[in-house]
């Protein structure tokens, strides 16, 4: 366990680093209820801050799976207005939201993939206004971690102190070991960024992603696109770290210039199931097949979400030796895992990744290429040998990774 002086540093990072968190502004943290106590510590901090107001949703996965497993479809699928209309407020008020992603990664095995599915669907499509505000950045917002039971005895199973273990771990890629953890954050924050400026400077056409395991893929990118970094602009004109971790500078994809095979890195963690060893086939853009030796029918489901979520919304990079990486722990929390690799998203692409995008139109995105989806998954793709070349419109090259890391 952390000691009292660095929970509060993890605290002060998710409101200073994170949300940056104006005075006079209202802030709401959903967690799981096991995490109460680390939500009471940043609502302290908020305050501190000048928070106006902090809200707090608890939720609590246990319950969850009782009603998964008791309710019907139909039921799962009646989002209550009360709930649609306390996320539109969020947004129409310009709300600071952190959510704090923990909890037990196994919590839904068994529950039928249908229910999961629909229910999950049913929750994004009444919550669509919610859900294009938070993709525009109309609002600054975060996902941290913090441990829980089953989440740490999943990583470290047969541990008398996994939770420690675990807090460990996050504390490592939080640089919450380091003597000024802001500092060391707004340091790391100066690198990707500068990252993310040569590549903006190279304006490529697509990307070429090629690896020993079967992974040959051309990644063709928006029409406007741009790299973007640990830190965001939200709408208000205000900096914001949506991630933290985050060691990844990411862009939109082409929805339509999407061509070749993808072969996963690491199992991906979704609703409870674990689907490992796939690949996915892309032709023009749109999944045209797909594998895997676990958990098909939940990767089906994915795909099978909308007609959007057969296309990609989004390609990130990140160096092998990333500290997240390094640690060589499979986390099962999509926040670390996907900052352990490179990685792509199925369905919605950001607005904020191409130029003028939070203020387009649907069909102005859709124009330049970013897909538009119900969902958005994140699968890991970059192992320790893959090589990654961007190409500009007149052919020229430029080696961006040699055997899993940055050569620029």
């Amino acid at each position: 366990m952390l000691s009292e002086k660095q929970l509060e540093k993890f605290a002060d990072l998710a409101v200073k680093i994170g949300i940056n968190l104006q005075v006079g502004q209202d802030l709401n943290i959903r967690t799981q209820i096991e995490c109460a106590p680390i939500a009471r510590m940043i609502a302290v901090s908020a305050y501190k801050a000048g928070a106006r107001r902090v809200m707090v949703d608890y939720l609590d996965e246990k319950l969850k799976r009782i009603d998964f497993d008791y309710q019907s479809i139909e039921a799962l699928e009646d989002v209550p207005n009360w709930a649609i209309e306390k996320n539109n407020y969020l947004i129409d008020h310009n709300c600071a939201n952190i959510s704090i992603a923990a909890g037990d990664p196994s919590i839904y095995t068994g529950v039928s993939a249908e229910k999961l599915q629909k229910s999950a669907a049913a929750y994004s499509k009444a919550n669509k206004y919610y859900r294009d505000g938070m993709m525009s950045n109309a609002c600054r917002w975060l996902v941290i971690s913090v441990p829980t039971k089953a989440w740490a005895d999943k990583i470290f199973p047969k541990c008398d102190n996994s939770v420690d273990k675990l807090w460990d771990a996050i504390a490592m890629t939080m640089r919450l070991d380091q003597k000024d953890p802001v500092g060391a954050w707004e340091k790391h924050i100066e690198t990707l960024t500068r990252r993310a400026e040569f590549m903006n400077s190279k304006n490529f056409d697509h990307v070429h992603l090629t690896n020993k395991h079967g992974t040959d893929l051309k990644v063709g990118l928006a029409e406007g696109h741009i790299w973007c970094a640990a830190q965001e602009l939200a709408k208000d004109g205000i900096k914001f770290t949506a991630n933290m971790p985050t060691e990844e500078i990411f862009t939109a994809p082409h929805k339509d210039r999407v061509d070749g095979v993808v072969v996963s890195a690491l199992p991906l963690v979704n609703q409870g199931n674990i689907i490992e060893d796939f690949s996915i086939t892309f032709k023009a853009g749109r999944v045209v097949d797909f594998k895997a030796k676990k958990g098909y029918d939940a990767l089906s489901n994915i795909i099978e979400t909308d007609d959007g979520s057969h296309y990609l919304g989004e390609v990130a990079l990140i160096g092998k030796n990333s500290p997240i990486a390094k640690s060589g722990l499979l986390f099962f929390n999509t926040l670390f895992d996907e900052n352990a690799s490179c990685h792509l998203a199925l369905g919605q692409g950001y607005p904020s990744t191409v130029k003028d995008g939070t203020t387009m139109t649907k069909q102005q995105l859709a124009d330049v290429g970013v897909n538009d989806s119900m969902e958005h998954c994140d699968f890991m793709i970059g192992t320790k040998d893959i090589n990654i070349v961007g190409v500009t419109r007149s052919g020229e090259e430029t080696q961006l990774f040699v055997d899993g890391e940055w050569v620029i």
